[in-house]
């Protein structure tokens, strides 16, 4: 494999740039090119050599090629000098730009000659102020001029307690102006749509009051100032003469991060209901995240880095399997959350891989991260609408028979009414009653008449499907709307539904059901509450009738001129 990205990096070289050796000869057109192969380093482990010592002819034979595709040597508490050299054929002198794409090196330091061949030397590093740096860009950048006919050698110390990741790259003023515009409007592009999604939510949360918002718009922010940190952009634009809050919002974003991402999986896969032992962990990960945040500016680094880096693989797994169970206990927003979180672990698994030197540092293993990251965010933005759909769903579910409430049927009674008047089509509605439901609870117990209900409610929704519109309307009475339904049709799915509930078995207890058939058709009544009251007389003489039967209302009974006369019932209490 390094084999392989040796070649590619080779022969992107030859299209860029020529390579002799241990030597890049560069152009006037010079196109961004990577600097990872021609360099010479040493690892200074004590951190102790000076720029005089790495001139001396010792040390000048411990510079070793690298050649490797990339530099990357995770947490390291070396010093590490690098060195390479660029060579200028033409005849005019070249103004180049040296730049260092990993923004998060304490201390670097970079030595060039002048055209008196006097070394100068730039001290610059994100533990120093921002002003230190030659051009005031969010990554490092050096800009040296080649004479005409000529080699120089350039030296650069690196050190710092984060991840040590040596990304140098060399290329002409025009051509990096042109790359630094794209950069300059994907960024934008990329913490724009940070800020939309959190301007979003709050104002659905606000229509809403959904905590589980307050929870991912803590998450997005969060997420959104870490990699605002790690970009180095919060460094450039937000505190640049203070390197130390630089450093430690980096450490104290990913705590915060990973505390409002745990809290908001544990809200949107309903951890607590669903998986509630696995919700037991995120619970126990959040007591240590939570002083562990608190803590983090005032601690090492170093360590907080290390530790922060642990547990974001941590968490990335643990909600990966929460998620997991939610979406198999049948929850609609962990679906998105599935797809987003399988998203984002894929990316951190690369990216804690390259932190801790084990992939190389390139783009991909950079910027795959923060893409996912932003993929993510609007996954999880979906699975919030879900969320909302689920809760909305829930309040008009009827929790003892499973099948949807009386508010719900009178919200859709006078909608499919309308639609069959508009459509000229059918419509026809049951009423069903269980007959001496008070003798079944006073002889059997409350318990059991509860099983009685549950045992209709799963026998109506096995008999009838969409667009059939099933509810308890209350107590032990259920209305069912059948749309472009005709009055015989109705008449024999009434009479099975007699037969059905005559042969349930249910410990013996015997149970019948009665039943008022009424359908609007040729415009037999004028409005939905007349189809209601039609049906609710009809069920009213199937009781009188002995029950266990099914009636159909009769055009003209219980009418005068079109206008039903009879009263609303109420459904008799439990």
């Amino acid at each position: 494999m390094k084999r392989a990205f040796t070649i590619w990096g080779l022969l992107l070289l030859c299209l860029c740039g020529r390579v002799y050796g241990e030597t890049l000869t560069v152009t006037p057109d010079l196109q961004p090119t990577s600097l990872t192969p021609v360099l010479r380093l040493l690892e200074d482990r004590g951190g102790e050599l000076d720029f005089a010592q790495i001139q001396s002819p010792q040390y000048q034979a411990r510079l070793t090629s690298w050649g490797q595709p990339a530099a990357n040597f995770g947490y390291s508490r070396s010093a590490y000098w690098v060195a390479f050299t660029l060579r200028n054929p033409t005849e005019q002198p070249l103004s180049l730009l040296v730049r260092q794409d990993y923004p998060l090196i304490d201390y670097l330091d970079f030595w060039a000659q002048d055209s008196d061949g006097n070394w100068q030397r730039t001290a610059t590093g994100d533990r120093r102020p921002f002003a230190s740096r030659q051009l005031e860009l969010r990554e490092f950048i050096f800009s040296v001029t080649l004479p005409a006919q000529s080699e120089r050698t350039f030296y650069l110390r690196y050190a710092s307690q984060g991840a040590m990741n040596i990304g140098l790259s060399v290329t002409s003023e025009t051509n990096y102006l042109s790359k630094l515009e794209l950069d300059q409007l994907l960024l934008g592009i990329y913490y724009g749509g940070f800020l939309v999604l959190v301007i979003y939510n709050l104002f659905l949360f606000m229509a809403v009051r959904d905590r589980a918002y307050v929870y991912y718009m803590g998450y997005v922010l969060s997420y959104g100032l870490y990699f605002g940190a790690l970009n180095g952009v919060t460094f450039q634009f937000v505190w640049p003469e203070n390197p130390w809050l630089a450093n430690v919002s980096l450490v104290f974003m990913l705590g915060l991060t990973l505390i409002s991402g745990v809290q908001f999986a544990r809200e949107i896969c309903a951890g607590r209901q669903l998986a509630p032992r696995t919700d037991k962990l995120a619970r126990l990960l959040l007591y240590i995240l939570i002083p562990l945040t608190a803590i983090s500016p005032f601690a090492s680094y170093r360590l907080m880095v290390t530790t922060f880096t642990v547990f974001t693989l941590v968490a990335s797994v643990l909600l990966l399997v929460m998620g997991a169970i939610s979406l198999l206990r049948g929850s609609i927003s962990a679906r998105y959350f599935m797809m987003g979180w399988i998203a984002l672990l894929a990316s951190v698994i690369v990216y804690v891989f390259k932190t801790f030197g084990w992939l190389p540092h390139n783009a991909f293993t950079h910027n795959a991260f923060q893409v996912a990251a932003l993929i993510e965010m609007m996954l999880l933005s979906l699975a919030l609408g879900a969320r909302v759909n689920e809760i909305r769903k829930r309040g008009y579910i009827d929790e003892l028979s499973h099948l949807h409430n009386r508010r719900y049927f009178e919200e859709q009674l006078p909608r499919e009414f309308s639609f069959a008047a508009r459509s000229s089509t059918s419509l026809s509605l049951l009423m069903l009653d269980l007959d001496h439901f008070k003798a079944i609870n006073d002889h059997y117990g409350h318990r059991q008449g509860d099983r009685a209900i549950r045992a209709i409610g799963d026998l109506i929704l096995k008999q009838v499907r969409k667009p059939v519109l099933a509810c308890r309307y209350g107590g032990e009475e259920f209305a069912i709307l059948l749309p472009r339904t005709s009055e015989e049709q109705a008449a024999v799915i009434a009479q099975r539904l007699v037969c059905k509930v005559a042969e349930l078995d249910l410990y013996e207890m015997p149970l019948t059901v009665s039943i008022g058939v009424a359908s609007f058709e040729r415009d037999n009544f004028e409005a939905a509450l007349q189809l209601f009251e039609a049906a609710d007389m009809a069920l009213y003489r199937a009781k009188q009738q002995g029950r266990n039967r099914v009636v159909v209302s009769a055009p003209d009974a219980g009418q005068a001129d079109g206008v039903a006369v009879t009263k609303r019932r109420e459904p008799a209490k439990v």
